[in-house]
This record gives structure tokens, C-alpha cells and sequence, in this order.
């Protein structure tokens, strides 16, 4: 489990994780008692309130109605499908709540595939399966192990969260993983995005350089080598603002200077620092210097490439100017004073919250 699960991290007490359902994983005449727990979650982020400017009160939301304005209160509010343009079948919350499926608190397996036979595409939400009682460790163990030798994953069905949702569990560790699926009609169809890609002949150095760049990076996947800079953007804020200190300035990224396909893939494979053979056998027409290869002119600095290139590169920086100015805009804004009696209080939060964040 993820270290706040653990009792203490740091002197600060975490609660223990909380089963998001419970029931029984159902294979044949076999049932194990399980309990569902959240895999991922992102109730570590920084949140923020909205707040009135001028007395530093949190705001609530509230419903009117979009002709008159006037405010509606709970009981007076219904659901509603539009049919027309201002025209709705209205649904009562008791009509509603009787096409929730009724639940049978049983995960029942249908069907056993292999690990990888599912596009990842279709996957959804990712939980952790444990088993709920002690006396059920040992028919859990012998599901999960038996999983486990087949390499395979089980294809379940379940009401959870008010709908039947199909599941896909696999062995982990000493626990279940089980994914919730997207419905077919939720996946679109990849030609919606590909269609408009054309066909093209790859030049062979091209296509060498390519491989060889990627053989160079290969490595393994560090989950904790990954930072979420703008969560990490966002503490650093906060704490320079309970502090009193100056707002950190952005960093941006360096924009380098706009290249040729052929170039920008020679310079990616660091032909230089090669061995001779390997730079031989990657690319035998690229030589320190300019390249004498035809499809070194196959994209001249002036070429569809290099424009789309510049675009990417432009579009790039362009994105990065909004967070720059709005840092700027945060920074030019003061709390309210009623803020400040609490920043000691709020300071070891901030730094909790920095310390869970490292510690996951």
C-alpha cells in the first residue's frame, strides 16, 4: 500500500484506508469475502477554496433558475433530459433511483483471458482487491495463485456505484488489481483520430536513426522519478506566501533553435560520442560534418518538416506564456489579513502535504 496508509508518517497520524465496497468475488461454486479499495486518488492535491475578496469568507455555490434568476431550493430541484431546444422529460428522484440496478454485492466471474488480450484503451479506474475477513485469506491465496501460474486475468461483473460494470481482476503482489472497463460505446473508434494521417516511405537513415536513438533511451518505468511540477509549482506558492518571501519566478524552458527532420534525429543520436562500428551499423552514411546522403536534401531547412517543426516549437512556447502571467497575477494579489494568524498552523500543512507527496 501507498506509505500514508501506513499508521505515522512523520508524527502525523493517517487514517487507515476505508473500503470504497464490500462483497464476494463469486468463481463457480468458489466465493471469497473482498473488500475494494481506491488505487489512485487525487485527494493528495493542493485544493483551493473561492473566496469573497473583501471579507476573506469561503463562497457556496447555489442553484437559480436560468430565466428568472431567482434561487431554487433543494426540494424543489428535479432531473431533467433535454429533448428540444428549452424542452425536457422530467424525472423524479424516486423514478430515478429505481433504475439503479439492485446489487448483489458479488463480483462474478464470467470469463478468464489472458493478461494482455484487453486494448488499454478500455481501461477505466484501478482498485486494489483484498480479502475482508481473515478466514478468507486462504480461498483468496489460492484465486490469486491460480491466476497467477495461467498468466491470466478474470473477466467479472458487478453493480458498483450504481451501475453493472464489467471488471477486469489480476494477480499483484500479494493482493487483486481490478480494473473497471469502459463500455464499447465509451471508446472511440481510432480512425476518428487517424484518419487523417497519410501514408509515408521512410527514408532507410531515417528509420536507423530512429531505432537507435530509441535503444539509447531504453529504460525501465520510476514512478517516483516522474514530478508533477505544477502540484510542486503550486506548494512552493503557497509557502512563499506564508512566509512572506518572494513569489518564485517561473521556469521556462529553453526554446532551441528550429532543424531539419534528418538533423534534428542526427543530433538526438549523438553520432559523435558513438563507437565507430555502432555509428556504422546505425547509420553508415552520416559522418561528423555535413551528411553526403541523398536524403540529407530530402528536407532542406525550408521544407513542410522544418515549418512544422517551427509551428510545434512556437505553439510550445506560446502555451508556456498563461502560467507564466498568471504566477505574476497571483503574486500581485494579498491575502486577506485575517490569513495570517494561521500561517504557522497552515505552514507544517503545506509541508506535510510536500512530504506525503515525496514519501509516495
Amino acid at each position: 500500500m501507498r506509505p500514508r496508509w501506513t499508521p505515522f508518517v512523520s508524527g502525523v497520524l493517517v487514517v487507515a484506508p476505508r473500503a470504497l465496497w464490500k462483497g464476494f468475488i463469486k468463481i463457480g461454486e468458489l466465493s471469497c469475502p473482498v473488500a475494494l479499495y481506491s488505487a489512485a486518488s487525487s485527494s493528495e492535491r493542493i485544493a483551493f477554496k473561492t473566496l469573497n475578496r473583501s471579507t476573506g469568507h469561503a463562497v457556496k455555490r447555489q442553484f437559480v433558475d436560468r430565466e428568472t434568476g431567482d434561487a431554487v431550493p433543494a426540494e424543489e430541484q428535479v432531473k431533467g433530459y433535454e429533448v428540444a431546444q428549452g424542452e425536457y422529460v422530467v424525472l423524479e428522484k424516486e423514478e430515478v433511483a429505481a433504475a439503479v440496478p439492485q446489487s448483489d454485492k458479488t463480483l462474478s466471474v464470467e470469463s478468464f483471458i489472458g493478461c494482455s488480450d484487453i486494448d488499454d484503451v478500455y481501461f477505466d479506474k484501478p482498485y486494489y482487491l483484498a480479502p475482508s475477513d481473515p478466514a478468507a485469506e486462504t480461498a483468496f491465496a489460492v484465486i490469486r495463485e491460480g491466476m497467477r501460474e495461467r498468466s491470466v486475468a478474470a473477466l467479472a461483473r458487478a453493480i458498483l456505484f450504481r451501475r453493472v460494470r464489467t471488471v477486469l481482476i489480476r494477480a499483484h503482489d500479494s493482493g487483486l488489481i481490478a480494473h473497471t472497463l469502459n463500455f464499447d460505446y465509451e471508446v472511440r473508434s481510432a480512425d476518428e483520430a487517424f484518419s487523417g494521417i497519410p501514408s509515408q516511405k521512410i527514408e532507410p537513415e531515417m528509420l536507423d536513426l530512429a531505432k537507435h536513438i530509441i535503444a539509447t533511451k531504453s529504460g525501465t518505468f520510476d514512478p517516483a522519478a516522474f514530478e508533477d511540477r505544477y502540484e510542486q509549482a503550486l506548494a512552493d506558492l503557497v509557502k512563499a506566501k506564508l512566509e512572506g518571501k518572494p513569489l518564485p519566478a517561473p521556469k521556462l524552458a529553453p526554446t532551441g533553435k528550429v532543424v531539419d527532420l534528418l538533423d534534428a534525429l542526427r543530433r538526438s543520436a549523438g553520432m559523435g560520442a558513438m563507437e565507430p562500428a555502432s555509428a556504422a551499423n546505425a547509420a553508415p552514411s552520416v559522418k561528423a560534418g555535413k551528411a553526403k546522403s541523398p536524403a540529407a536534401k530530402a528536407a532542406p531547412p525550408n521544407s513542410a518538416a522544418s515549418k512544422s517543426a517551427a509551428s510545434k516549437s512556437t505553439a510550445s512556447s506560446v502555451s508556456k506564456a498563461p502560467a507564466s502571467g498568471a504566477a505574476k497575477a497571483a503574486g500581485s494579489k494579498s491575502s486577506p489579513g485575517k490569513a495570517a494568524a494561521g500561517k504557522s498552523g497552515a505552514g507544517a500543512r503545506v509541508a506535510a502535504h510536500a512530504h506525503r507527496r515525496k514519501a509516495g
